[in-house]
């Protein structure tokens, strides 16, 4: 039987969609329950009425932050120390001081830099004999340790190039080539060997981080694809492993390497959790908190929001609409941040401010799944949503949670930065390394701390502090300069 017109419209209305996402992604940069269909309209005028009044506003999720006025040059540049002060005296008074008198000074400033320098630190180790007692040896101060035992290099230029690869996304060859524009013949090899040294040392630090964060009661995950040479593959091609991040806001930030993004790698990187744990919707992460009653399961309102701005050339009404709403939960969002609200008081605002926002968002959501195809972007973004609605609604009841996952995606960028530059991880060992450095030099971002200070030092003293009291000592929330 061939179809019918209705059947070809609303096929042809689902290819010019497709067509649309896909000319977007070239050249652009379970169920719910039964709601009475009388209360749901009577309820979706209400809202269409609100919406029209906001038509012309842009529809944003984003945190909005209060306009502040520009800082001047001076207040940009105050900490920056003055290193020389030059001071010009009109031709008029060189030519005859004696008829002029000092009265003030008009400054101004500008701001120079000056290149790295290389330098040599000379070590001599004094050596002494006793005067009397000539068959004695004699006494002379044992070597000094390095980070890299036997090598020229201190903790500082070793903390230079790790920073410079992991924090300033700079490959080895590129700082091969300016330290010899400095005068430094540094070979590549020479750099990897230090950069492994250095995830040497910070492991323990790293483990007790992660420690920390499973102990937390609350952390978000993620995971990103990071490139790799195999070496059972052949020359020149590369597999494909995971960075799986595990965040808890205000504590720290944990990268662990996998080789996969099976269900099992969840359930090995939250061995022992129990708490909240907020996701995107991976399944991975559904099949885990199954099996773990201690686990409460929280969703993220960033990426349910993204399948409705992705719906807005096709559905810009319904998406609209969506949308809007979804604003306001941000707003509210944004207005507990400005009052500080601890988290039993913001748990208690958003009940009051948001529950119902949410009533109508699923209303919204629900009449606009009916009335779209399932194939649909819309129809899509619908599902993905109500599918999730409870864990997307449980931090209205947890004041420590944040409304999405956002924080966790923060601190997956820089790591895609990087590999933008250095494409691929040379080995599957080489993983590791990358998590555990990652994870030491965010955490320091996070706490506010200088890495180009708290690195060289942490090198120093960790292989002279085997215990963990010690070690715990150097994270970078209990470090002091």
């Amino acid at each position: 039987m061939p179809p019918t017109y209705d059947e070809l419209r609303r096929e042809n209305d689902l290819l010019k969609q497709q067509i649309a996402w896909f000319k977007r992604q070239l050249f652009g940069g379970g169920k719910s329950e039964r709601i009475d269909r009388d209360q749901a309209l009577l309820a979706l005028e209400e809202m269409e009425t609100r919406q029209k009044q906001m038509e012309r506003q842009e529809v944003s999720y984003i945190r909005s932050k209060a306009r502040q006025r520009s800082k001047g040059a001076i207040e940009r540049f105050e900490k920056v120390p003055v290193a020389e002060t030059v001071e010009i005296v009109p031709e008029e008074v060189k030519a005859d001081p004696d008829l002029y008198e000092q009265i003030g000074a008009e400054e101004t400033f500008e701001i120079d830099i000056t290149p790295p320098k290389i330098f040599k630190r000379l070590i001599r180790r004094l050596k002494f004999r006793h005067r009397i007692e000539r068959s004695l040896p004699p006494v002379v101060v044992p070597a000094l340790e390095r980070p890299v035992q036997g090598s020229y290099a201190s903790a500082g230029l070793v903390g230079w190039v790790v920073l410079g690869k992991y924090i300033d996304h700079l490959p080895l060859y590129r700082q091969q080539k300016m330290f010899e524009r400095w005068g430094a013949k540094i070979s590549r090899q020479s750099m990897a060997d230090w950069v492994q040294t250095v995830a040497f040392w910070l492991k323990p630090l790293y483990n007790h981080m992660r420690q920390e964060l499973l102990e937390s009661g609350y952390v978000q995950a993620d995971e990103t694809p990071v490139r790799f040479q195999d070496p059972d593959n052949k020359k020149g091609k590369t597999s494909q492993g995971f960075l799986w991040v595990v965040h808890s806001p205000g504590l720290g930030v944990v990268f662990d390497w996998r080789l996969s993004r099976r269900h099992v790698e969840a359930t090995r990187l939250l061995e022992g959790f129990t708490g909240l744990l907020q996701t995107d919707g991976y399944e991975a992460y559904n099949a885990l908190v199954k099996n773990a009653e201690a686990i409460i399961h929280l969703g993220c309102w960033a990426h349910a929001r993204r399948g409705f701005f992705n719906a807005r050339s096709d559905h810009p009404r319904e998406a609209s609409l969506i949308l809007g709403l979804i604003g306001r939960l941000y707003d509210f969002e944004e207005r507990y941040r400005k009052q500080g609200l601890s988290p039993v008081e913001r748990a208690r605002q958003r009940k009051v401010d948001q529950a119902r926002i949410l009533k109508w968002l699923k209303i919204a959501i629900t009449i606009s799944q009916n009335r779209c195809l399932s194939q649909s972007n819309l129809g899509k973004a619908c599902s993905y949503a109500l599918a999730r609605w409870k864990c997307l609604c449980r931090y209205l009841h947890h004041g420590e949670a944040e409304i999405d996952n956002n924080l966790v995606e923060n601190k997956i960028r820089p790591s895609a930065i990087g590999k933008k530059n250095w494409l691929f991880i040379g080995s599957p060992d080489a993983g590791e390394r990358t998590a555990v450095i990652y994870s030491m030099l965010l955490t320091c971002e996070i706490h506010g701390v200088d890495p180009h200070a708290w690195l060289p030092d942490v090198l120093t003293k960790a292989p002279k502090t085997p215990e963990k009291k010690e070690q715990i000592k150097l994270l970078p929330h209990n470090w002091q300069q």
